[in-house]
């Protein structure tokens, strides 16, 4: 039933009258009435006797004879609320889409033919890449972590692979983090096996449209499903593969509870389905080293004499003031010489320059230009930035929460009227990159505006980190900027996710053969660098999970947070009956501010062996079933293993 409260988090019994029994199929809709109200809910299954002593009451109605909930997607979504200790109401709602009456009375075309098994010839550049290909066709159920070329064409390699899949009459389901995404390997998959075999879905086709395709995919019309977040839970038929790509992508990880991550839930579905499956990208995460050294996936790489042939020359380069200004270039574009020659270079042999800087706007954070501490505006104590001007004139510095301008700033703390950049936003930089630059086009990606292509020719493109735009022959240069800006987020996963963000920028770049250059504006001696200039995320993965061990981080613990009032924490902490090793850290205040610019929350955390994983969030959900059958008002945000832990 669609009840979200932890204590009703069951099961319930009712009687089906007779004008219903044929329509009252297992997953079907239906509505019925419970504690006095009228309610939704799912008919999982029909027996012929009940359990309950008590009266059973009557289902009302049948909403559609439609079976949306197929069983294998029941399973899992159970087992996705026990992982996250949430309820099932919360997972099906991410699962199954809202009702479209009109589109459940069209009729679905017939289940296309079988197609045939693709050449995956492209799969013989990695150990154990035919191996894997051959061992999905033949119905095994094969998992592997794979760590793709640089300037691979890694959509067609995923189609390959779920082609090869459909070849035996089984599903695949792809999941990656965007609607660019999609588009690519739905175009791959298509190429390969025709358009009746594949089904697109994203939250951005609107309610009608999606809920076709999601039906069409139900009544088993398509075989290869290829989507964003939600898709996880698709229901195809027979699922043989399940594949994520760039899985430490924070989209993967769901905003709404019970916050589940995308490889948790193929990884769930595989074991339950026995099926294969596949975890694919440039970089490589903590978790999915984790599930090759457990043997839980083998992985699939490339020798380093193919990586050396297909990877960029990559340059790490400190930002000091000595060294800007020892470089004039420097000082008014913020390039280092190397990397003003490496661009200048790309330019005259007529290829693109990729410049990713990690922040959008203008300048949108602002500092006192004598103590460093952070601008804020007198009003509301938001952050101030300095807005880009169409005019060209200078705009004086303005809050980005209240929108008001500062024009007369002075520090509290040391009284200084200066302001200096802390990060300078994309915009300034395509300003900047235009005058060292004169007479070559620039372009800009990001924000509401992404490029999908570019066309060929010089050009500087200026973009965030994930808004990189192809190039038809690759770029020829990338100038990866502000780098400690990405490496000093007050983030456990900080080296991590800027690995992450470079890699999937560098991997756009041509070989250092066809001379590709990157330069990377952070210091050489960094891990995540070092990673970057070998072009080895396995090595850095390795470390980072050793690290996470070493700390008691997830993956190698368990983790469990929960943020609420301190009379909530207080309350919810004398229920709960931990499982034996569990540490109980906190609580402590949130940096969260208020309406009222205080902070009124804590947060606590749980922290057990990775194999009493289970035995925590059952706690924790017992702990919420217990709160909600006594209709305690304050609510307890839960979250498992959260990507954000500070």
């Amino acid at each position: 039933m669609n009840l979200p409260l932890a204590h009703l988090d069951h099961t319930f019994d009712y009687r089906v009258p007779a004008h219903l029994d044929e329509q009252a199929r297992p997953g079907v809709r239906v509505r019925l009435r419970f504690a006095g109200q009228v309610v939704d809910g799912y008919l999982l299954d029909r027996t012929e006797e009940s359990d309950f002593d008590g009266k059973l009451l009557w289902i009302d109605k049948v909403i559609s004879a439609e079976p949306v909930l197929s069983p294998e997607v029941a399973t899992l979504a159970r087992a996705v609320a026990d992982r996250y200790a949430g309820t099932l109401t919360d997972v099906l709602r991410l699962a199954i889409p809202p009702r479209h009456a009109a589109v459940e009375k069209e009729e679905s075309p017939p289940a296309p033919e079988v197609p045939p098994r693709p050449d995956a010839a492209g799969w013989r550049r990695y150990q154990h890449g035919e191996q894997l290909i051959g061992a999905l066709h033949a119905g095994k159920p094969a998992r592997a972590v794979w760590q793709p070329l640089p300037g691979e064409d890694w959509p067609l390699r995923l189609a390959e692979a779920a082609v090869s899949v459909a070849a035996t009459g089984r599903g695949t389901v792809i999941v990656v983090p965007d609607q660019r995404d999609v588009v690519r390997v739905t175009a791959a998959c298509t190429a390969l096996c025709g358009a009746d075999q594949v089904v697109a879905l994203s939250a951005g086709l609107g309610p009608a449209k999606r809920y076709r395709r999601w039906l069409a995919v139900r009544r088993g019309t398509a075989r290869i499903v290829v989507g964003t977040r939600s898709s996880a839970f698709a229901p195809v038929a027979d699922p043989g593969l399940f594949i994520v790509w760039d899985d430490g992508d924070d989209v993967h990880s769901d905003p709404h509870a019970p916050y589940p991550h995308t490889r948790e839930v193929l990884g769930l579905r595989a074991q339950l389905v026995d099926a294969g499956m596949i975890v694919a990208g440039f970089p490589r995460t903590a978790e999915a080293q984790l599930l090759v050294e457990t043997r839980w996936a083998h992985e699939v790489i490339a020798t380093r004499a193919a990586v050396r042939a297909s990877a960029p020359r990559v340059v790490a380069v400190g930002a000091s003031a000595e060294q800007e200004a020892r470089d004039p270039a420097a000082r008014s574009a913020r390039l280092p010489g190397i990397a003003f020659e490496a661009a200048r270079a790309a330019l005259s042999a007529g290829a693109p320059v990729l410049v990713q800087v990690p922040r959008r706007g203008y300048v949108p954070t602002l500092a006192c230009g004598q103590c460093r501490s952070r601008a804020r505006c007198r009003r509301c104590a938001g952050p101030l930035a300095l807005p880009g001007s169409s005019d060209g004139e200078p705009r004086p510095a303005a809050c980005r929460w209240c929108g008001a301008t500062e024009a007369g700033f002075r520090c509290p703390d040391c009284g200084s009227r200066r302001l200096r950049a802390v990060v300078v936003g994309a915009g300034r930089t395509a300003e900047e990159l235009g005058r060292a630059f004169p007479g070559v086009v620039v372009r800009t990606s990001g924000g509401a505006a992404v490029l999908d292509t570019i066309p060929a020719g010089p050009a500087l493109v200026v973009c965030t980190p994930g808004a990189e735009p192809l190039a038809p022959c690759g770029y020829g240069a990338a100038l990866l900027l502000d780098g400690w800006a990405l490496l000093t987020r007050p983030d456990l996963r900080a080296e991590e996710e800027a690995l992450r963000r470079w890699l999937s920028a560098a991997a756009l770049v041509r070989s250092a053969e066809d001379g590709g250059r990157v330069v990377v504006m952070a210091e050489s001696a960094l891990p995540p660098v070092q990673a970057l200039v070998w072009w080895d995320p396995v090595r850095h993965a390795t470390a980072e999970l050793a690290g996470r061990r070493e700390l008691g981080f997830p993956p190698a613990a368990r983790m469990a947070v929960l943020d609420a009032v301190p009379q909530a924490v207080e309350q919810v902490q004398g229920l709960l009956r931990l499982p034996e090793g569990t540490e109980v850290l906190g609580p402590v205040p949130l940096r969260e501010v208020d309406a009222d610019g205080a902070s009124g929350r804590e947060r606590l955390l749980l922290r057990a062996p990775r194999g009493q994983g289970r035995a925590l969030a059952a706690s924790v959900a017992e702990a919420m079933a217990i709160r909600t059958a006594r209709r305690e008002p304050d609510v307890i945000r839960v979250r498992v293993d959260p990507l954000d832990l500070v």
